[in-house]
């Protein structure tokens, strides 16, 4: 009898949307009939794979074309030169990258999975697919046909598993399906449960935090069920002129509630806060009550769906606390897989609780095909919140369990940190640019997190949680030349190294740096006291000015660091470290790009840009 092995998902995230890709992919089959299971890299037993016979790969790419954390582990696997090109001649794969095309190394961990994969024998049960999330509609622009197409090749694979739509259930079909988590609510007998915002207790307020976060539906690159410590403001310096058009701030922390411990290079990740308004009215437009005492749980594992609340202990917080800390209802605006054609998106979920008939018309309208173009106007071009979504369709009423599986998850922010544990002891400094836009309809936007903490007044000295983490760019020994690139806030992680050098060279001998620094005019000059060669051009022209100074240092065996914004800084930077290279070196321009590439394996050529 044939073994109706079904399929296995498996997804490599660092921010959380290869999760949502992957947990689509699951929702699609499981509307099929297809059995299935739905995992973390880091949550499967790399040497089990052989025994699989049909594997769908969901990879994001992070930094330059760095792994995700949760695949590093498996790809080490993957890689061992023991495992024959034979290895996985049973099994048939799938891989959909994430990514965005403004990086050099575009969805290069896709990329590279999809090659071992086939030295190791295994069969495409379809052609890879690379999701670009600088398309209007995101990486779910290439996922939608793609889908469709790994439908029927996994029917043509293997019939009696996946057989076709006309065989099972019709994905269409108007049915709502349990949602995947269940609210249980408490009787506390009026105990007082603190939340983070207000707590002047830091290790109370840091078990609210862990207890909501352990309970909500949003996976993180990190561990994060209880935050590494709580910060609190310094320090909040305007860094541009109030007449420049942008508004750069230098902030300073210092700890409250436990040593913190990070060397220069490191990220620091902030949770921020909600606006209380914000928060308030989603409250209120949902009809929830915000003192009640709640747990999140999984409702059940069907088909071994991925159980992203964790393994941590769930103690009860309040239903306010879980809205303010873990969903984020007033900045994320929701994506494509929040308004796709099926019935776990919102306008669908939606369209089933809605009473007034023409809501519910333009509802199942939005998350149809025909709708698509419309739905970019209004969602994705507007960038409109959940808040608003639900405020857009009063006569909608859905219960909590849909809300937390829907509303997007409250994500950390990423940021550089600017200073040096030498110089600075006992400090965290960032450089920080506040996000603002317009949106074609004259909708002033804000940057979430930016615009919060350029609000805090520091003599408040409100606690933030933060995580620390290893950046892209290593801590250099004193000894290591090195070239530093950074126009605009890319020069943040340079100000902390430029200043633990110096902090070094006082204790003995140093290596030599050469820092390039630009800014549109002398409004946008940052840390105009600190750098000691300001410049104000372009750092690619100043660049070639000093070419001779660069290849004697890059000839010296210096590290190159750059750092900024993803557009098409480093592409640029790298085109002009390649003419530097093939005018200082007299070889042709291929040849120095050859160089430049073999620099950057042996360590000596590092990017950390951002969108």
């Amino acid at each position: 009898m044939e073994d109706k092995k079904g399929l296995l998902i498996l997804f490599a995230s660092q921010t959380g949307n290869a999760i949502d890709a992957a947990e689509r992919v699951g929702r699609e089959a499981e509307r099929r009939g297809y059995p299935c299971s739905v995992l973390s890299m880091d949550e499967f037993d790399a040497s089990d794979l052989p025994s699989e016979e049909s594997v769908v790969f969901v990879a994001s790419t992070t930094g330059q074309g760095e792994n995700p954390d949760s695949m590093k582990g498996f790809w080490r696997f993957l890689l061992q030169r023991n495992l024959g090109n034979q290895w996985l001649e049973r099994v048939h794969y799938a891989v959909f990258g994430l990514g965005d095309s403004s990086y050099q190394k575009y969805n290069f961990a896709a990329k590279k999975l999809d090659k071992r994969l086939l030295d190791l024998g295994a069969k495409p049960i379809i052609e890879r697919c690379l999701g670009d999330d600088q398309h209007p509609s995101g990486y779910e622009a290439a996922l939608d046909p793609w889908l469709s197409s790994l439908w029927s090749a996994l029917n043509q694979v293997n019939p009696r598993v996946f057989p076709s739509v006309s065989e099972s259930t019709d994905p269409a079909k108007k049915t709502l399906d349990l949602p995947k988590f269940q609210i249980v609510y408490h009787d506390v007998g009026g105990i007082h449960l603190p939340t983070h915002s207000t707590s002047p207790d830091c290790k109370s307020g840091e078990m609210q935090i862990g207890r909501a976060r352990s309970m909500s539906p949003g996976k993180f690159g990190h561990n994060k069920n209880m935050p590494h410590c709580f910060l609190q403001m310094t320090k909040n310096q305007l860094l541009t002129s109030v007449d420049s058009g942008r508004d750069v701030r230098h902030f300073e922390f210092e700890s409250v509630s436990s040593a913190f411990k990070y060397q220069v290079g490191d990220v620091l990740e902030i949770l921020p806060s909600q606006d209380p308004v914000a928060v308030e009215a989603f409250i209120q437009r949902c009809n929830l009550n915000p003192d009640l005492c709640i747990t999140v749980e999984p409702n059940g594992n069907k088909n071994g769906f991925v159980n992203s609340l964790g393994n941590a202990s769930r103690s009860p917080v309040k239903l306010r606390t879980f809205v303010e800390t873990t969903m984020d209802v007033a900045s994320a605006s929701p994506r494509r897989y929040f308004f796709e054609a099926r019935m776990s998106s919102l306008f669908e979920v939606m369209s089933f609780f809605a009473k007034a008939e023409h809501e519910k018309e333009r509802l199942e309208y939005f998350a149809s095909p025909e709708g698509r173009d419309d739905l970019y106007q209004y969602n994705q071009k507007e960038r409109r919140t959940v808040l608003e979504v639900l405020e857009d369709f009063p006569s909608v009423e859905m219960p909590f369990e849909w809300l937390v599986q829907l509303v997007p998850p409250l994500r950390t922010r990423a940021f550089s940190i600017s200073s040096s544990p030498s110089a600075h002891p006992n400090q965290v400094h960032l450089t920080v640019s506040v996000v603002s836009w317009m949106t074609p309809y004259k909708r002033k936007r804000f940057g979430l997190c930016s615009t919060w903490l350029a609000g805090l007044e520091p003599r408040k000295r409100f606690n933030i949680p933060v995580w620390f983490h290893q950046g892209m760019l290593p801590p250099p020994s004193p000894s290591l030349p090195l070239i530093l690139i950074g126009p605009g806030t890319g020069c943040a992680p340079f100000r902390g190294i430029v200043a633990e050098r110096a902090e070094q060279s006082a204790s003995g001998p140093t290596a030599p740096i050469i820092f390039f620094f630009g800014c549109r005019n002398e409004k946008d000059f940052l840390y105009r006291d600190f750098w000691t060669q300001p410049q104000k051009v372009y750092v690619q022209h100043k660049m070639e000015e000093e070419s001779q100074r660069v290849w004697s240092l890059m000839t010296a065996g210096a590290a190159v660091y750059v750092a900024g914004s993803s557009t098409k800084m480093p592409a640029d930077v790298l085109s002009s470290f390649g003419k530097i290279v093939s005018k200082e070196g007299g070889v042709p321009k291929e040849s120095a790009l050859r160089w430049l590439s073999m620099l950057e394996k042996a360590g000596k050529y590092h990017v950390e840009a951002w969108s």
